[in-house]
């Protein structure tokens, strides 16, 4: 699983001129979901979105995540962010779900968030939609589950194991 993670000032998302899903502060998700992706790595997308430390504490530094600063979290469904770009000017989506497995992995990956005390709203999945956001900061950052088979990523945390 993919995301692009934004954090923001505020989200909406219209279809055919609707607004379907809005947010003051808290984080624009544009999620992928990829042919080998399982509950697993939407549990483990979620989490490491919620926990993100993005936002800043009361001296400015990017030390609190979205459920510390009482956000909120929009989730807008993007096969695209599995486009294959290295080969001719057409992209290949081939590592994209197809629709049936990607429509319930980002489903349950919004009631993961949801789990997790975050308020969420969403686009509409499948539908062409035009997104609105003011990204502050700017702060965009690129989140992904770990790859089949990998050894999970080092947790530098000085809080690990508290």
């Amino acid at each position: 699983m993919r995301a692009v993670v934004q954090r923001v000032r505020e989200a909406r998302v219209e279809v055919e001129g609707r607004v379907v899903g809005a947010i003051g502060r808290g984080l624009l998700v544009l999620l992928g979901v990829a042919r080998d992706d399982t509950p697993r790595d939407a549990d483990y997308l979620a989490e490491k979105i919620v926990g993100l430390r993005i936002f800043p504490d009361e001296e400015g530094k990017m030390n609190r995540s979205v459920r510390e600063v009482g956000g909120a979290i929009l989730v807008v469904s993007q096969f695209t962010l599995y486009g294959d770009t290295r080969k001719g000017r057409r992209p290949s989506f081939d590592r994209a779900a197809p629709p049936e497995q990607a429509r319930s992995l980002y489903e349950y990956f919004v009631q993961a968030l949801r789990a997790r005390g975050i308020a969420v709203e969403t686009g509409v999945f499948q539908a062409m939609m035009q997104v609105h956001l003011v990204n502050e900061g700017p702060v965009t950052l690129l989140c992904e589950s770990p790859t089949p088979g990998a050894a999970p990523a080092p947790n530098n945390s000085p809080r690990e194991g508290k």
